[in-house]
C-alpha cells in the first residue's frame, strides 16, 4: 500500500505528455485513413503467386481475445494496487492491439472482403455487432492512446478518470471482434 501511494505521488511529466498527445492524434489520423482505404478494391496490393494472407482472420480473433483478457487482468491488478502487474497487462493489451492492427491492415490490403451470408435474426445480430465494433474501435483509438499517455506520464487523475469509460469500450471492441470472426468464419 505504501508503494502504491508513493507511485501515485510521482511527478507528472507534462512535457512528454504534450508530445505524446500530438503523436496520438497523428497515429489516429493515419490509422483512420488506412481503415478508409483498405476496403477499396482498386487499392489491393497484389501478392506473389501462392502467397496469401488468408491465414490472418483467426490471428485477429486470437489477438483480440488476448487484448480482452489482458484488460480484465490489468483492471484487476490495479484494484489490488499492484502497479507493476497493471503495467504489464496494459503493455500486453497495447502490444496485442498493435499486432492486431498490423495484421488487419496487411489482410485487408491484400485479400478480398468476405461477405456475411447469414440470414434472419443472425444477420441483424452480426451487422449490429460489426457496426458497433467498427465505430467504437475508430472512436476509442485516440482515447485509448490518451489514457495510456496519462498513465505513462504519471498524470494519474486524468488517467483514472478517462480509463473508467475507455476500459468498457475497449473491452467491448476486443470481445466483439472474435464474435464477429466466428460468425463470419463459415463464409471465408
Amino acid at each position: 500500500m505504501a508503494n502504491f501511494q508513493t507511485y501515485l505521488q510521482s511527478k507528472a511529466n507534462l512535457a512528454l505528455g504534450k508530445k505524446l498527445k500530438v503523436l496520438t492524434w497523428i497515429l489516429t489520423a493515419v490509422v483512420l485513413i488506412l481503415a478508409g482505404l483498405m476496403h477499396r478494391p482498386n487499392l489491393k496490393i497484389p501478392l506473389p503467386d501462392g502467397v496469401s494472407m488468408g491465414f490472418l482472420p483467426p490471428v485477429h480473433a486470437a489477438l483480440n481475445t488476448i487484448v480482452a483478457l489482458s484488460l480484465i487482468l490489468a483492471v484487476w491488478m490495479i484494484k489490488k494496487q499492484n502497479v507493476k502487474a497493471h503495467k504489464f497487462w496494459i503493455s500486453v493489451a497495447m502490444t496485442s492491439s498493435v499486432l492486431f492492427l498490423l495484421c488487419y491492415v496487411a489482410y485487408h490490403f491484400t485479400e478480398p472482403n468476405t461477405l456475411y451470408a447469414g440470414e434472419g435474426v443472425m444477420r441483424t445480430v452480426y451487422f449490429f455487432l460489426l457496426i458497433t465494433h467498427i465505430v467504437l474501435a475508430g472512436i476509442s483509438l485516440p482515447f485509448i492512446l490518451l489514457t495510456w499517455t496519462y498513465g505513462f506520464t504519471s498524470q494519474f487523475n486524468k488517467h483514472k478518470k478517462m480509463a473508467k469509460w475507455v476500459f468498457p469500450v475497449w473491452l467491448y471492441v476486443a470481445v466483439t471482434g472474435p464474435i464477429c470472426y466466428f460468425m463470419l468464419k463459415p463464409y471465408y
